[in-house]
């Protein structure tokens, strides 16, 4: 029996005592299902991020299969109302547009075809009127300095979060000309907004 130290002292490994000492090998499946509730009680998540994290703890993939069956087929793994409320809320709060959801999807494990159906919630007038709504308040955050550099942040804001530099242009435009600002130009807007 190997031995290791405990807070000064000396204890057998494994515990002569408790659930481990009656059953020194985990049942997988239970594994399984604690790795699954664990993660679903923090956030909800997609079957193959649940299946990575049944995969790094040594899960056998036909376990987790079978685990993450039973869980799907109870509602407690959903990968279209976990795509659907990914996509509303990304984009609702921080703005981000259908290609950069998208692509987060696709990193979460969502396949292209649920991918798709959750994003079909999102129009073109949505994403321009949520850009329209980003331009205003990047514009407004900036608003003592110098035009150039408030309109390139705001190029470079809303490029981050995936917005096309022709519609982003084209809206800070439209709200500098409600400040009062002449517009100098293309060449101008060609060089960054100076």
């Amino acid at each position: 029996m190997t031995t290791r130290s405990v807070r000064g002292g000396r204890a057998p490994e494994p515990p002569a005592t408790g659930a481990v000492a009656q059953d020194a090998e985990p049942d997988p499946h239970q594994v399984a299902r604690s790795i699954a509730l664990t993660m679903l009680t923090g956030a909800p998540r997609s079957r193959a991020q649940l299946a990575a994290a049944m995969g790094r703890k040594g899960v056998p993939d036909d376990v987790a299969v079978a685990v993450l069956d039973r869980f799907t087929e109870v509602g407690l793994v959903d990968d279209a109302a976990y795509a659907a409320s990914l996509v509303r809320t990304r984009h609702a709060d921080r703005g981000q547009t259908g290609s950069a959801l998208r692509a987060e999807l696709r990193r979460r494990g969502v396949d292209e075809e649920t991918a798709a159906e959750a994003l079909a919630q999102i129009s073109s007038d949505d994403e321009e009127q949520t850009a329209r709504r980003l331009v205003a308040r990047k514009l407004a955050a900036t608003r003592g300095l110098d035009t150039p550099v408030r309109v390139r942040r705001t190029l470079a804001a809303l490029g981050r979060k995936g917005y096309p530099p022709a519609l982003v242009t084209r809206l800070v435009r439209e709200h500098l000309e409600t400040e009062g600002y002449d517009d100098p130009g293309e060449d101008a807007w060609a060089q960054g907004g100076t």
